[in-house]
C-alpha cells in the first residue's frame, strides 16, 4: 500500500505501522487554523520533511484540548495520566505520507513533558494550564513556564456549534485532521515518525473567543489577521507507536505538496 492509498473509512495509510504501546483519550479539542504564505512557513520546517499545501496556502494549527488516561495499553485508563495539552502544528508528508510536523507543544504535566522530550524527541514545554466545562462552553487559558523557546500564551473559550461529521476526502478538512503519524527531525536530517491510530474523527463546526493567542508568535509564526477555520471535537479514544526512523523517499526531492 503507498502512502496516499485510504482504508475503508477514508483514512489516509503508509507503510505498516509501528506496534501500537500507549492508549489515551483526546477529548474537548478545538482545531483553529490559519492559512499561511508557503515560503514564509517553509524557512521554519526542517528540509527533509515536505511543506503540504492546500488551496495555494500552508496551514498553522493551534490546537487545545485534554489528554486523560495516558497509559500503556492495556492498562486501565483509571491508572492513566491527566493533563491539558496545547500544540502549535502543520502539515508535512515523507516519502508521500502526510502526517504532522509539531512547532511546539505545552502540556501542564512535567512528567509527560519529561517523558515526549525524552522517549519521542518532540518540542515539550511545561505549561500552566487550566481547563473547566461552563455549559456548552471549554474555557480554557495556557502559559508556558520558562522556556528558551519564548512566551507562549492562549486564552479562549469555545464551544461546538453543529451536528457532528467526518471530513470527507479531498476537503479541507480531511486535509487538516486525518493524519494518522507526526514527524520530529533530529541533527543531521534524521526523520522520526510516530504512528498514530483512531477512527475517523468526529468533528463539530465552532465558535470560539479568543482573548489572547502568541503561541505561533513564540514559533516565529505570524499568524494571518483574520478569524480561524475552527472545529470542535468532544472525544477520541488513541494509540501510538514508539518513534521509528525513516527514509526521507524520493518525494522529499520536491519541498512542497500542492492539494486542493
Amino acid at each position: 500500500m503507498n502512502g496516499r492509498e485510504r482504508d475503508e473509512a477514508g483514512r489516509q495509510r503508509g507503510a505498516p505501522p509501528s506496534p501500537m504501546v500507549m492508549a489515551q483519550t483526546w477529548s474537548d479539542l478545538l482545531f483553529a487554523h490559519w492559512p499561511v504564505p508557503f515560503e514564509r512557513l517553509r524557512a521554519l520546517v526542517p528540509e527533509p520533511l515536505v511543506l503540504e499545501e492546500f488551496d495555494g496556502s500552508a496551514w498553522v494549527g493551534v490546537v487545545p484540548f485534554r489528554i486523560t488516561g495516558l497509559r500503556p495499553r492495556g492498562v486501565p485508563a483509571r491508572l492513566g495520566l491527566d493533563f491539558p495539552e496545547l500544540n502549535v502544528r502543520t502539515y508535512v508528508s515523507v516519502g508521500g505520507r502526510p502526517g504532522v510536523y509539531f512547532f511546539s507543544l505545552d502540556a501542564g504535566s512535567q512528567l509527560a513533558v519529561w517523558g515526549a522530550r525524552t522517549f519521542f524527541r518532540l518540542p515539550y514545554h511545561h505549561a500552566e494550564m487550566d481547563v473547566s466545562i461552563e455549559g456548552e462552553w471549554v474555557r480554557y487559558r495556557s502559559r508556558r513556564l520558562a522556556s528558551r523557546r519564548g512566551a507562549g500564551e492562549f486564552r479562549a473559550r469555545y464551544r461546538p456549534a453543529g451536528d457532528a461529521f467526518t471530513a470527507a476526502p479531498g476537503t479541507l478538512e480531511h486535509f487538516l485532521t486525518e493524519r494518522y503519524c507526526l514527524y520530529a527531525v533530529l541533527g543531521g536530517g534524521r526523520v522520526l515518525r510516530v504512528d498514530i491510530d483512531h477512527v475517523p474523527w468526529p468533528l463539530q463546526r465552532a465558535e470560539a473567543e479568543i482573548e489572547t493567542n502568541t503561541m505561533a508568535a513564540a514559533s516565529g509564526i505570524a499568524l494571518p489577521d483574520r478569524p480561524p477555520l475552527l472545529h470542535f471535537s468532544r472525544r477520541l479514544d488513541v494509540v501510538n507507536g514508539l518513534p521509528v526512523r525513516v527514509g526521507s523517499g524520493p518525494a522529499a526531492s520536491s519541498p512542497r505538496a500542492r492539494y486542493g
